[in-house]
């Protein structure tokens, strides 16, 4: 093995599907390239192809657990990042803003740049600039 493998997909489940591959759709600027029931018929599947090759998943699943939200200080996601460079930050907190979706405004630390803001089921997203 020369190098552990980067990530192929991430999934995330969501409380409203329509809502959320609207609210995606339109971040993204993209529409899903599958949007099927799991051939198990667990779950439903939304997905979107991202640059690189990454795919991003929204999961409604057909047995429901604990009503909640999320909250990044629970034991397991913290938030996803979207790699862009220091350069495009503005325009993505530009995209935002079109959007009508609140952020936090451009960061910076010494580890880089980013962007948080969160979906419609609160779940904290961000876009990341590594140092030059």
């Amino acid at each position: 093995m020369s190098s552990f493998p980067g990530l192929a997909h991430i999934a995330i489940t969501v409380s409203d599907l329509s809502a959320s591959t609207a609210w995606y759709s339109a971040l993204f600027g993209a529409a899903p390239v599958l949007d099927e029931d799991e051939e198990s018929g667990t779950f439903h599947h939304t997905v979107f192809a991202l640059d690189g090759g990454m795919l991003f998943g929204l999961h409604t699943h057909s047995t429901s657990g604990a009503p909640s939200t999320f909250d990044e200080r629970q034991v397991g996601l913290d938030h996803i990042a979207f790699q862009c460079s220091s350069d495009t930050l503005p325009q993505w907190r530009d995209r935002l803003d079109s959007l009508g979706i609140e952020h936090g405004g451009i960061k910076s630390a010494h580890y880089g740049s980013g962007i948080s803001f969160r979906d419609p089921d609160n779940i904290a997203l961000e876009f990341f600039a590594p140092p030059a």
